[in-house]
């Protein structure tokens, strides 16, 4: 006998309440949904954080075998992080009715200064599904390093942002290092180190 496989048709939302509507929200909600065992749960009461959806590009030069970090301060890690400006991978939301690819080449702009050569699509992802709606769609652009300089950032977004251009391997061993920490961006370099040879034969 097959065990049983639910999909969304398995939950049954009972209640939905707003505790609080920001630039991001909160809602509570309560549902029941099937068991493993069989018949349904009694009624779970969860927060859901609703921060929306949002596109990671992980800026890479084939040829030089490079990659465009940026830096910027990320004052929730000050919590637990010896210095809260970190090393990341360009991101950003996405607003209603934007499209994951549009925004991914916008971000890369104004975080970088750079335009994509080529942009692909390379996965999506939950960011925290026991906590947050978000997803996140994580992009590869193929960029000249060599070209990356300057500050930037929207500064009515109180973007302040630096670039750094380091190589692939110098990058994975921060990672390796627990010097990047931040996981959208370790979940990209360790894409790029199983993935670069092929993207070298691509270009």
């Amino acid at each position: 006998m097959k065990p049983p496989v639910f999909s969304q048709t398995d939950i049954e939302v009972l209640e939905q309440k707003t505790l609080y509507r920001g630039f991001f929200a909160l809602e509570q909600f309560t549902f029941k949904h099937k068991l493993f065992a069989g018949g349904w749960s009694q009624p779970v009461t969860r927060e859901v954080f609703e921060r929306g959806h949002a596109v990671v590009v992980l800026p890479y030069d084939v040829k030089r075998d490079q990659l465009v970090l940026i830096e910027q301060v990320r004052f929730p890690a000050l919590a637990t992080t010896p210095s809260p400006w970190l090393l990341e991978l360009v991101a950003g939301m996405i607003a209603p009715n934007e499209e994951p690819l549009e925004v991914a080449r916008r971000e890369l702009l104004e975080e970088t200064g750079l335009e994509a050569k080529q942009l692909q699509f390379v996965s999506s992802y939950l960011v925290s599904p026991g906590g947050s709606t978000e997803r996140v769609h994580f992009y590869w652009a193929e960029v000249d390093a060599s070209t990356a300089q300057g500050l930037h950032g929207l500064a009515e977004e109180h973007e302040d942002i630096r670039l750094q251009v380091m190589s692939r391997e110098q990058a994975y061993q921060q990672v390796v290092a627990g010097e990047i920490d931040n996981a959208s961006t370790v979940i990209g370099l360790q894409w790029l180190q199983l993935h670069y040879q092929q993207l070298s034969t691509q270009g």
